[in-house]
């Protein structure tokens, strides 16, 4: 029911920065904890970040900690993702997620109820 669409990924430089943006709708924003997750080309879809439903708790993956800064706006039904310092590695398809709580979200389980499509991120050296 409810539907993610992300924006704002392209190419950039390495160790410049990128805003991902993820935009809900058609359910009550305010109820999910949202994340981001990515996926590089031959490689498994992995944990990023999330944010609980009120904002007031964030958790980050260990690959981009002190990198990145993971933020709601629940008036606007938005999420999003900067991205600072950036890498080859962190070239991927990233992916705005949305669960009940934010402990679904987290590494090992990640059990996502509703995903968003991608967008792509590359990072050029």
């Amino acid at each position: 029911q409810v539907q993610l669409v992300e924006s704002g990924g392209g190419l950039v430089q390495a160790g410049g920065s990128l805003r991902l943006s993820c935009v809900a709708s058609g359910g009550s924003f305010s109820n999910y904890a949202m994340g981001w997750f990515r996926q590089a080309p031959g490689k498994e879809r992995e944990f990023v970040a999330a944010i609980r439903t009120n904002g007031d708790s964030t958790y980050y993956a260990h690959s981009v900690k002190g990198r990145c800064t993971i933020s709601r706006d629940n008036a606007k039904n938005t999420v999003d993702l900067q991205i600072g310092s950036l890498k080859t590695e962190d070239t991927a398809v990233y992916y705005c997620a949305a669960s009940t709580r934010m402990i679904q979200l987290l590494p090992p389980s990640s059990v996502v109820d509703f995903w968003g499509k991608g967008t792509q991120v590359t990072v050029s050296s």
